[in-house]
Parts: C-alpha cells; structure tokens; sequence
C-alpha cells in the first residue's frame, strides 16, 4: 500500500494544453496510481495555471526510472548552459 505524496511549487513558464498555450504558474508533483500510464504508481507532473480552470494543465505520468533519468538530464543540460555562460541569471548578472 502506498500513501499519495503531494508537493506542489511555483514555477514560470510556459505549457501547451488543448486550447493552445498557456503561462504556467505552478506544478504539481505526486507519487501515486496514474491515470494512464501502465504502472502501479507513477511520479506525476501536472504543470498548471491554476487560475484559467481544468484546461490549462499538460499532465505527465512517468515510471521511476524515467524521472530519475529525467532529472539527471535536465541537471546536465543545466550545468552545461551555466558552464557556457548561457543561463539567464549569468546575463542579468553581468548587466547589473
């Protein structure tokens, strides 16, 4: 038996829904029973603007193994582009 574990955080950006895109405000992230995906639990993502209602939301179900591979990638690419001096804070940094 596994208890649903719930974590939600601001974010900014932008997601692609239905009706096109929409400025995300926040996500919410869970461990638990996906609605789709073939697994017992799933790490789900639901990036949201919760302020447009039910259809700005783009859902992600993903087995373990696929987030932590995920977030070992998203981390890489980050680091490369800080290394490059490509980030958007390294910029701002350097105008101010």
């Amino acid at each position: 038996m596994c208890t649903m574990i719930v974590e939600k955080v601001k974010i900014e950006g932008s997601g692609k829904g239905t009706s096109g895109w929409f400025k995300l405000e926040g996500a919410n992230i869970s461990y638990d029973h996906p609605f789709n995906a073939p697994y017992e639990h799933a790490l789900n993502i639901d990036f949201v603007n919760e302020t447009k209602g039910p259809s700005a939301r783009v859902a992600v179900e993903l087995s373990e193994d696929a987030a932590r591979e995920l977030v070992r990638t998203i981390t890489a690419v980050l680091d490369k582009a800080k290394a490059g001096g490509h980030l958007e804070s390294q910029r701002l940094a350097k105008q101010s």
